[in-house]
């Protein structure tokens, strides 16, 4: 159906594709992995032209295409749902879903009816119960990758691009747009398939293309390989993620939580959170685990004290009762969060290396007090590019070229640039490959090892049990479950995230 034959495509001190050969057959989910940087959002955003400089040749249908834009794509119905949200946050989900190809009535004017019906029929094929007059700017993240979804699938394309489509859904989520795929394949619909989780590609796959440092490496059918086999072909070499082994003494409180509550700023009657009440020890790690809307995010943004006029209850550091009105207050007392989304919150992502990893630490970089000593603050860039393993050709790189998974190791070097006492990781490995996860549940582990507590936020079982030393468990804004790690089972957290008790 469409074939990449010798594709390079360069960017400013990168080479994202080198001489990629690789083709995508109809009727099928083609899953293409690799590990961040390889080149995978690449070549999609080729495919899907968003890129149009490179070289090489586009096939598709036996025809040659160059395509000049993502209209041009689209029209020769290739559709893509994009792993960093591309959304008009101002706009309603309607007017998103629509906005390019609106519907207009016989007199030239805008159809609104009829395209905030099509749009409830499409959040409805999501089960996704929301308004579509919804501003996309009061979505989460998760709730917004669903309408990235909504996107794709109102197109009607016959090729699919699909990256990371899950990275910000739960289980629920995952298992409608699993059927929704079902449905495609049936249609004859060609989906390209990028996805780090490597268990759900063994259950919605049927090809396997790998990529490695820009090139294909490897391709066949899903039922011909196995988890370790596609490892060792995305890295070279194996990789083991190993449970947590928590450590069996406590140390002193770090962090006290008490009644911890939140109203909602659309309705001042109603809480997002419910008498949250938790500590967190130094050198601990805590995981937090719940479906979507159950309060996590929400949870760790007033930790950090982004709702202050929202919140209520008791927060102390060290046994010492603070009061914290802003994100300011919290990273004087030693806090700091890693954000879900890395792209809006947690970078300047059209600045370079460099200036993002020491953007948190300036006052402690100036020389006389009236400039940056660029020595200490390359001196600091190269020390995390080494220690986190960035792959970048420079400290001058702009962050927007790099990889996302490359993109989040630079949030977590500007944080730990300021040596916090708490660190608070919200979908830390969001949309990174198993490599690059093993390296950063290893720098948590070193972190707590080194006294620093640390509470993780995660959609993925695996994950928080690769990591905790206790597991929280969080539905409908109140905490349902206070388990040590040696004693939790994906089935049990499970229990407490769908039922309160």
């Amino acid at each position: 159906m469409l074939v990449a034959k010798n594709i390079t495509k360069k960017f400013p001190g990168v080479t994202a594709l080198d001489n990629i050969y690789m083709e995508l057959h109809p009727g099928k989910v083609n899953v293409i992995i690799g590990e961040n940087g390889a080149g995978k959002s690449t070549l999609m955003k080729i495919f899907s032209g968003v890129h149009t400089q490179y070289e090489g040749e586009i096939i598709l249908n036996d025809n040659p295409v160059n395509f000049s834009s993502t209209k041009d794509a689209e029209a020769s119905g290739i559709a893509i749902i994009h792993q960093e949200l591309n959304l008009v946050p101002y706009l309603s989900i309607t007017e998103n879903i629509f906005l390019g190809r609106e519907l207009t009535t016989a007199l030239g004017v805008l159809d609104k009816k009829k395209m905030r019906e099509k749009t409830k029929q499409l959040l409805k094929r999501l089960n996704l119960d929301i308004d579509p007059d919804t501003k996309i700017s009061t979505l989460k993240v998760g709730q917004q990758q669903l309408i990235e979804i909504a996107k794709a699938l109102h197109v009607d394309a016959a090729i699919i691009i699909m990256d990371e489509p899950t990275s910000a859904i739960s289980g629920k989520e995952v298992d409608n747009l699993f059927s929704i795929i079902v449905e495609l394949k049936v249609q004859g619909k060609t989906i390209a398939y990028i996805s780090h989780k490597l268990n759900e590609l063994f259950q919605i796959a049927d090809r396997f293309i790998v990529m490695r440092d820009g090139a294909t490496v490897n391709s066949g059918d899903m039922k011909n390989t196995n988890h370790d086999e596609l490892i060792q072909m995305m890295t070279g070499r194996k990789i083991l993620i190993q449970r947590h082994e928590s450590a069996s003494e406590k140390n002193k409180e770090l962090l006290q939580l008490k009644n911890i509550c939140l109203k909602s700023a659309a309705n001042r009657s109603d809480n997002i959170l419910h008498n949250i009440s938790f500590n967190l020890h130094n050198g601990e790690v805590i995981g937090i685990y719940g479906l979507m809307g159950a309060g996590r995010t929400e949870l760790m943004e007033t930790i950090f004290g982004l709702h202050p006029k929202l919140s209520s209850g008791e927060i102390k550091i060290n046994e010492k009762q603070v009061k914290l009105q802003s994100a300011s207050d919290a990273i004087s007392e030693g806090i700091v969060l890693v954000p879900e989304d890395r792209k809006l919150q947690g970078l300047s992502i059209s600045q370079s290396v460099r200036s993002n990893m020491s953007i948190t630490i300036l006052k402690q970089l100036e020389r006389w007090g009236i400039m940056l000593n660029r020595k200490k603050e390359m001196e600091l860039s190269k020390q995390y590019i080494q220690q986190l393993a960035i792959k970048t050709s420079s400290t001058e790189t702009i962050v927007e070229n790099l990889s996302g998974g490359n993109q989040q190791k630079i949030v977590l070097a500007k944080w730990l640039a300021k040596k916090p006492r708490v660190l608070l990781l919200d979908e830390p490995t969001r949309g990174i490959d198993i490599n690059a996860k093993s390296e950063i549940y290893k720098l948590i582990k070193q972190l707590a090892a080194e006294g620093m507590g640390i509470i993780v936020v995660s959609s993925e079982l695996p994950e928080i049990l690769a990591v905790s030393d206790r597991v929280l468990v969080m539905c409908e804004g109140e905490l349902t479950a206070n388990i040590p790690a040696n004693e939790a089972t994906e089935a049990g957290i499970l229990k407490y995230a769908i039922h309160k008790n």
